[in-house]
């Protein structure tokens, strides 16, 4: 192995890691824009603005458009956007903590699809880590449980949260991955866009919401959705669905220090637990590449 791809997969897990933290404080800053904009046409702005704002700084990669790239990208961006699409409407159905906990199954997913589809061997220790990431998700989030058809519908976006996170293992490798970027999220803006025709189109309220689209587009989108597909050419999917789930830790702690919201002991576990097995992810990720 060259130094330089040793360097690329000690690297991947941490730029992983920064989509999280994105993630997270997405969240927090979404939680007023949505209540003053219909959550269907802030994707649809989200993602359409990441996708002009990103051809606009890079024209040439429309040339990057070929058959090859285009059906893989697409199939990736079907799975994403539907995944956004039911973890919407189950929101609309759930309260936010339950869902972010549901959502969060997709690293129980995204393993036993890896086993099937990509013919991932998983050792006892990365199952170990999951059944830890999943029950810190757990205490994250938890109050109370039922399960209803909004819970149902953010099950079936946990599904393809984690199909999606396949579809990269599979597929980002050996392509553009800023090409690849761009046509998932305009496929994510279709399917947005034709979610919301229901209610009709309108655009942001006011500045304060225009704000939250541009720093979720750009930052949230744009950014985070290119590091991932790049991280994804370097790990495996399992260690990938595993640091993901750190979205919820950085969204609780976030929303301690910003939203004014209590941090309590059960919480603080279920972020330790879930810290806890995010490091053991990428310490094994680490040693096997030096191993190599």
């Amino acid at each position: 192995m060259s130094s330089s791809h040793a360097l690329k997969i000690r690297l991947a897990p941490w730029a992983l890691l920064s989509v999280s933290a994105a993630w997270g404080m997405a969240f927090v800053v979404m939680k007023d824009a949505i209540e003053r904009q219909s959550v269907n046409n802030f994707l649809f702005t989200r993602f359409s603005l990441a996708v002009i704002v990103m051809i606009a700084l890079k024209p040439s990669v429309i040339k990057k458009f070929n058959r090859e790239l285009l059906l893989p990208a697409s199939y990736a961006g079907i799975f994403l956007g539907l995944g956004y699409i039911f973890q919407t409407l189950g929101l609309a159905r759930t309260g936010a903590a339950i869902t972010g906990f549901v959502t969060g199954l997709y690293v129980v997913f995204t393993p036993l699809l890896a086993s099937y589809f990509l013919k991932e061997k998983l050792t006892k220790l990365i199952w170990g880590c999951v059944f830890v990431a999943t029950v810190g998700l757990g205490l994250l989030s938890i109050r109370g449980f039922s399960v209803g058809f909004g819970e149902m519908l953010v099950l079936a976006s946990a599904f393809f949260f984690g199909a999606h996170i396949i579809a990269l293992g599979k597929w980002s490798s050996g392509r553009d991955v800023y090409a690849m970027t761009v046509v998932q999220l305009a496929v994510c803006a279709l399917l947005s866009g034709i979610a919301s025709i229901p209610e009709g189109y309108s655009a942001p309220p006011d500045s304060g919401v225009w704000a939250v689209v541009i720093f979720t587009a750009v930052i949230c989108t744009a950014v985070a959705f290119v590091v991932q597909t790049w991280s994804q050419a370097h790990m495996t999917t399992t260690k990938v669905a595993v640091i993901l789930t750190m979205e919820v830790v950085f969204a609780a702690i976030f929303a301690f220090i910003f939203g004014g919201e209590r941090l309590t002991i059960q919480a603080t576990l279920g972020g330790l637990m879930v810290l806890t097995a995010m490091f053991v992810i990428v310490l094994t990720e680490n040693s096997s590449s030096e191993n190599k």
